[in-house]
C-alpha cells in the first residue's frame, strides 16, 4: 500500500490520522478517520467517590472541560435525589454560557476562518491565526475580546478559567458577588456587541459554502427547550434524516435510543442509533432541532442562515455558520442572566444527605454536541460504573465517512496536493472533533493523512 502522511493537520483540538486506501490503479477504495491513542478516564473514575465525579471529569479535556463537570454534577444530583435553587441553576447555565463563548469564538475565528477569510488555497504559513492577524487585525483583536470574556466567565462561576470545580451535587459551592456581577455584565455587553457587528463578516461564509462538500445523510440530535436552543435543559430530541421526529429522551432511557460500537481501525468508539441510523450533533444539528434560538439577534442570523439552508440541512460546512449563531445567542444569553440581580443570591445549593438513586445520568450540550455522563455506584456513592458518550463520537462515523467523500474529489492518480489535503481537514474541521473528550487521550501531533496503496508499501517523508 501507498502511504502519503500530512503531518500535521492543523487547527483541530486534539490527535488523529486520516487513512486513505487506494487501489492497483490509484484509485481511493476507502478512507477513515482514525484515532490510535487512548486513555480511558471511564476506567479510573471506578472506585472514586461519586463526588469526585464532577472534580475530576473536567481533566478529560481543557477545551470544554465545563461541560463535563456540569454533565457529571447533573448525575450527582440524581443520585443524591436533590434538586439544586433557582440561583444555583442560574449559576450553572451561566457557567456553560462561558463555555460556549469560549469555544465557539475560539473555533470559529482562529481554527475555521482562516479557510475562509484568507482562503482555503492560500499558502499554509498563511492560513492560520498568524494569517489572519495579518490580514484582518481588529477582527482578530475582537475576537480574542471575546474569547477573553468567556473565560472570565468561566473563572468569576466555576472558580478557574480552566477545569472549573464550584459545580457540586445539589448546586453551586459558592455565590456571585455584586461586584462581580456588575463587571461581567459590562464584559458581556461588549462581547454582544462585538459578535454583532462581526455577523456581517461572518456570513460571507454563506457565499463559499458547498453544499455537496463532505456529503453525509444522517439524522440529528439535541438538546431542544420548549422548541428553543439550550445548553443546559430540556429533552435530547432526535429527527431523521428527512427531519421527521424519531423521539427524545431525557436521563436513563437514553440506552432506549443509542447504541456503541467500535470499529477495528480506531480507539475512537461509534454511536449510532438501535434502530441502526446515524445521526450527528453539535450546531448544526442544534439548529435543525430547534424553532428559534430564544434570543433576538440570534433568531435575526438564524432567519438568514435559512434564508440559504432552509429549516432542515445536511450541509457540513454550515456547521461554521450554525456555530456563530449560537455565539451570537450565547453572549445574548449571558447578558439577560446577568441582568438579573438575583443571580447572586445566597440560595445557591441544596443540600444532599444520602444516595438516593445507584445511578444517575446528567446530560448537557457541549459546544461539539450532546454529552451524556452515566454513572452507578454502590450503596456507599463509590463508582462502580461509568459511561460517557461524547459529541465526536456520536460524530464520528460522519467524519468518517465525510473524509472518504472529500477524498475521493479531490485526490488524483494517487497525487495528495497541499490543497487537497486542506479540504480533507476542512470537512474534519467543520466538526470542530475534541479527540481528547473522544478517546480521553494524549498523543504526540494533531493528525495525518495517511493514503494506502495495495501490494506497494510507502510512506513518503
Amino acid at each position: 500500500m501507498k502511504v502519503i502522511t500530512i503531518n500535521p493537520v492543523t487547527r483541530i483540538e486534539g490527535h488523529a490520522n486520516v487513512r486513505i486506501n487506494l487501489d492497483d490503479q490509484n484509485n481511493i477504495s476507502s478512507a477513515h478517520f482514525q484515532v490510535v491513542e487512548l486513555r480511558g478516564f471511564e476506567k479510573f473514575l471506578i472506585g472514586s467517590a461519586i463526588e469526585e465525579a464532577p472534580r475530576i471529569t473536567p481533566r478529560i479535556c481543557g477545551i470544554c472541560p465545563t461541560s463535563h463537570h456540569l454533565a457529571a454534577a447533573k448525575a450527582c444530583d440524581q443520585i443524591f435525589g436533590v434538586t439544586p435553587p433557582e440561583t444555583g441553576e442560574k449559576l450553572r447555565e451561566l457557567l456553560m454560557m462561558g463555555q460556549f463563548i469560549h469555544s465557539h469564538s475560539l473555533h470559529f475565528f482562529m481554527l475555521a476562518a482562516p479557510d475562509f477569510l484568507v482562503g482555503h488555497d492560500a499558502p499554509a504559513a498563511e492560513r492560520s491565526i498568524v494569517g489572519l492577524v495579518k490580514k484582518a487585525p481588529d477582527l482578530a483583536k475582537k475576537a480574542i475580546e471575546v474569547r477573553k470574556f468567556g473565560q472570565r466567565l468561566t473563572e468569576a462561576i466555576g472558580a478557574k478559567p480552566i477545569h472549573p470545580s464550584t459545580c457540586i451535587p445539589g448546586g453551586v459551592s459558592y455565590p456571585l458577588s455584586e461586584e462581580k456581577r456588575t463587571e461581567l455584565l459590562d464584559m458581556a455587553k461588549r462581547s454582544l456587541e462585538i459578535a454583532s457587528e462581526g455577523w456581517d463578516t461572518a456570513k460571507t461564509v454563506l457565499e463559499q459554502t458547498d453544499l455537496g462538500f463532505g456529503a453525509v445523510k444522517t439524522g440529528f440530535m439535541g438538546i431542544s427547550n420548549n422548541d428553543k436552543f439550550s445548553a443546559y435543559k430540556g429533552p435530547v430530541c432526535i429527527t431523521g434524516e428527512n427531519g421527521e421526529n424519531s423521539g427524545s429522551f431525557s436521563g436513563e432511557d437514553y440506552l432506549n435510543y443509542i447504541e456503541e460500537y467500535s470499529e477495528d481501525w480506531s480507539y475512537l468508539k461509534f454511536s449510532r442509533l438501535k434502530s441502526q441510523e446515524y445521526y450527528r450533533v453539535g450546531p448544526l444539528a442544534r439548529l435543525n432541532i430547534v424553532k428559534e434560538m430564544g434570543t433576538p439577534l440570534a433568531d435575526e442570523a438564524l432567519s438568514e442562515y435559512r434564508n440559504t439552508f432552509g429549516t432542515f440541512t445536511q450541509t457540513t460546512l454550515a456547521y461554521n455558520l450554525a456555530r456563530y449563531i449560537e455565539l451570537l445567542s450565547c453572549c445574548e444569553k449571558a447578558v439577560d442572566l446577568l441582568s438579573d440581580s438575583s443571580v447572586c443570591g445566597m440560595d445557591t445549593r441544596t443540600m444532599t444527605e444520602s444516595i438516593v438513586n445507584r445511578r444517575g445520568v446528567g446530560i448537557v450540550e457541549a459546544p461539539r454536541g450532546t454529552l451524556i455522563h452515566d454513572y452507578s455506584v454502590d450503596e456507599k456513592g463509590f463508582i462502580t460504573k461509568c459511561n460517557l458518550i461524547v459529541a465526536t463520537c456520536q460524530n464520528n462515523y460522519a467524519m468518517d465517512r465525510g473524509v472518504e467523500d472529500v477524498a475521493k474529489k479531490v485526490i488524483e492518480n494517487g497525487v495528495l496536493t497541499e490543497s487537497a489535503a486542506n479540504k480533507i481537514e476542512m470537512v474534519i474541521r467543520a466538526y470542530d472533533p475534541c479527540i481528547s473528550c473522544a478517546t480521553h487521550a494524549i498523543g504526540k501531533m494533531p493528525i495525518s493523512i495517511e493514503i494506502n496503496r495495495a501490494n506497494n508499501k510507502f510512506k513518503p517523508e
